[in-house]
């Protein structure tokens, strides 16, 4: 499948589209798309790239994609390995011009309006906001006609008054990504994603999508706002958070788990992408 653009399927009898994803794991190739991407993670844990953004996801998060994002949901290693655990996500792929200017101008709409403006941005939905529109989400692919108009709206109702939006990533990337640049960044993202737990160097990584250091570390900051390796150490970050919370390993152990070659520099770089220490973020997230 091409990475740059993924096409949705249009559906002839519908406005708009809706797809429940079940399998061994989630769609993990670097792809973009003109329609707005609303997506609950049902069962599903992983690293997400959306923008310039790296994080967790995790069962039952959220997440709100704005128009031509490149983004991608990695699973973790798990899925790949165990063919009974199941990855369950629903997607509403929505364009908001499909509903016309006059509609989108009436004054009942003047919030959904701000909202179509903010998910220029990318966004994850939190708290309350997230408790009323899961079963929305559940109900949205078994309506029909109408009545799935209606529930669209009811979420769109939601979206746009709530306040427990999270800003995850900013507007689109400054530089458009062709098809063979989107191949290339969908490259070296699966070789990272595989890979960091050991030592990576810039030789390497450059190697992987047949450029010079210089070359690549160019081309990475001019697509992805950030340098190879800030995001290197995100990734491996991204995995510290999660062996943290599963009380299976000591801070050492999960240091050079996730690629780093001492303590020292972990905690460190810890501190610089999560804002607190190793130690204190297990307090802080553990229940």
């Amino acid at each position: 499948m091409k990475i740059h653009p993924f096409k949705i399927p249009k559906n002839s009898g519908a406005s708009f589209d809706i797809q429940v994803e079940k399998g061994t794991h989630l769609y993990d190739f670097l792809h973009n798309h003109q329609e707005l991407q609303l997506t609950l993670l049902v069962k599903s844990s992983g690293t997400l790239f959306i923008g310039e953004y790296v994080g967790d996801f995790n069962d039952g998060d959220m997440f709100i994609i704005g128009s031509n994002v490149p983004h991608l949901f990695k699973n973790d290693q798990e899925y790949y390995e165990h063919k009974d655990l199941k990855a369950h996500s629903i997607h509403i792929f929505f364009d908001p011009q499909v509903l016309g200017n006059t509609f989108l101008e009436l004054p009942e709409f003047k919030d959904v309006q701000h909202f179509f403006q903010l998910t220029r941005r990318c966004l994850k939905v939190n708290g309350k906001t997230k408790d009323i529109l899961i079963p929305l989400f559940h109900k949205i692919p078994n309506e029909k006609g109408f009545k799935k108009i209606l529930v669209l709206f009811q979420i769109l109702e939601s979206l746009s008054q709530s306040n427990e939006l999270e800003i995850l990533s900013y507007e689109n990337m400054d530089k458009e990504v062709n098809e063979n640049e989107g191949k290339r960044l969908n490259d070296i993202f699966q070789f990272t994603f595989n890979e960091y737990h050991r030592e990576i160097s810039l030789k390497e990584a450059a190697g992987i999508v047949h450029m010079t250091p210089s070359s690549f570390c160019r081309f990475f900051k001019q697509r992805t706002r950030k340098t190879y390796l800030d995001f290197l150490t995100e990734i491996r970050i991204s995995n510290a958070c999660k062996l943290l919370l599963q009380k299976k390993y000591s801070i050492t152990e999960i240091c050079f788990l996730s690629g780093f070659n001492n303590v020292s520099n972990f905690n460190r770089k810890f501190k610089r992408f999560m804002g607190m220490n190793p130690s204190s973020y297990t307090k802080v997230h553990r229940v």
